[in-house]
């Protein structure tokens, strides 16, 4: 018998059921993180602030980028190399493209593979000295599928309290055990193994190369030296230290000169320095077949396409082979930073390596500085709440080897003029609406 969902059953009842889906349909929307959102665009929607996401590029956007066909100064992507669009580059998915097409077809377990895709995979494992390397259609896949998948509720995974929303997730779909340790503070990861890592099974320890936000860097000799001490597994994510940290580009290992196997799961994405998009673990070959034959993101999804293979191979021969546009994104940077800093802005925990951030605590300025800056032909995004917490929204500044000196003064000069611009409106809103403020809060 069927079951009668219409409105025959009565209009009380059938009242009752447009409520419940009501609430369950837009049960989401009392989520905390998408409450403050919501206000913070209510918020500067009165004060005459535009919505800065999802702005429209008209082509490749490098140190410049043109938006409506205006160009700007361009801070907010991540073509650390200056390579993205480069002849080789365009060439090498041009010919893929005509042999293999765009898409991978399924995924590689059950469609097979293409010769790019082992290229890259060997091209990569080769460079982390490691025996082999899998890539994924997704670098958040990356992470949110290889922790899921290799570790369960008897494990314990211990990340850094400023670890990727991608290398979090992996650690909540695995079940384990999850420690959040204090952001670089290797003291508080030894306390925690200490008390906790008797408890579990197996233990993996999380961090990154150079840290997306900050733009700083782990003490990963020190990292390891614990991962031995408490029989731990190790991994560490790559995204923004391939390509940018090293003499020649190699990332946080050539950094600190580190033997490649005490590192057991070298991670990045492939969208950064290597132009492409996906990600991939390096390790051993034992690893890297558990992972083809039972890693979710693998196994279940399409396979990279072979022209974004293409595309990363020939920018990684690219690196390797101009080892000066690492200098130059090093320099560059270096001088980003100390031009900031003698212009009194505050740069956080930046080192001078690709990222910097410009911090100015309040969401709200951060979004006027940001507009204002793109007035004056200046593209560089706010990062607030929920990419970082609540008091700590900043500019975050992605730098190139292309940009030049020139580039630097122009960009920090203006955010140095309209910083106090903004904090002067967003004050001066608060003044004005200070019992608003506080009626919601009691709400």
């Amino acid at each position: 018998m069927k079951n009668n969902h219409s409105c025959q059953a009565g209009p009380a009842a059938a009242e009752q059921s447009a409520v419940a889906h009501e609430s369950c349909a837009s049960g989401f929307t009392r989520m905390r993180s998408k409450l403050s959102f919501d206000r913070l665009v209510e918020m500067g929607a009165k004060m005459g602030l535009e919505n800065p996401l999802f702005v429209c590029h008209d082509r490749a956007a490098k140190a410049t980028t043109l938006v409506r066909g205006k160009e700007y100064l361009n801070f907010s992507t991540y073509d650390y190399l200056g390579i993205n669009a480069h002849p080789e580059i365009t060439e090498a998915v041009t010919k893929a493209a005509s042999v293999f097409g765009t898409s991978a077809g399924a995924s590689r377990l059950v469609g097979g593979e293409r010769p790019p895709h082992r290229e890259l995979e060997q091209a990569m494992a080769d460079l982390y000295e490691v025996e082999d390397c899998i890539a994924y259609v997704s670098g958040h896949a990356t992470n949110v599928s290889t922790l899921g998948f290799l570790f369960g509720p008897r494990d314990a995974i211990f990340h850094d309290g400023l670890a990727h929303n991608s290398l979090v997730q992996g650690s909540r779909l695995s079940g384990a055990a999850r420690y959040s340790y204090a952001h670089n503070d290797c003291d508080a990861l030894e306390e925690m193994l200490k008390t906790r890592r008797g408890e579990h099974k197996r233990a993996v320890i999380v961090t990154e190369g150079l840290f997306s936000m900050d733009g700083n860097i782990p003490d990963l000799p020190r990292i390891i030296e614990l991962k031995k001490k408490y029989d731990c597994m190790l991994l560490v994510d790559e995204a923004h230290s391939l390509g940018v940290l090293g003499k020649t580009g190699r990332g946080v290992r050539e950094y600190y000169g580190i033997k490649p196997t005490d590192v057991d799961m070298w991670m990045s994405t492939l969208s950064k320095a290597m132009c492409g998009c996906g990600g991939f673990i390096a390790g051993s070959r034992e690893l890297v077949e558990f992972l083809k034959y039972g890693s979710p993101g693998f196994v279940f999804s399409v396979g990279m396409p072979p022209v974004i293979a293409a595309a990363c191979s020939k920018a990684l021969e690219i690196m390797l082979r101009e080892p000066q546009r690492v200098h130059k994104l090093q320099q560059i940077t270096r001088f980003f930073l100390e031009y900031a800093q003698s212009k009194g802005l505050d740069t956080g925990a930046a080192q001078g390596y690709a990222i910097v951030p410009v911090m100015v605590g309040d969401s709200m300025v951060a979004g006027f500085l940001s507009a204002a800056l793109f007035k004056r032909g200046i593209y560089v995004m706010p990062v607030t709440f929920p990419a970082v917490k609540e008091g700590t929204a900043r500019l975050r500044f992605f730098l190139s080897a292309a940009h030049q000196e020139e580039h630097i003064r122009k960009t920090l000069d203006a955010v140095a003029e309209e910083l106090p611009k903004a904090q002067a409106i967003v004050e001066k809103y608060q003044r004005e609406h200070q019992d608003e403020a506080q009626t919601d809060e009691k709400s």
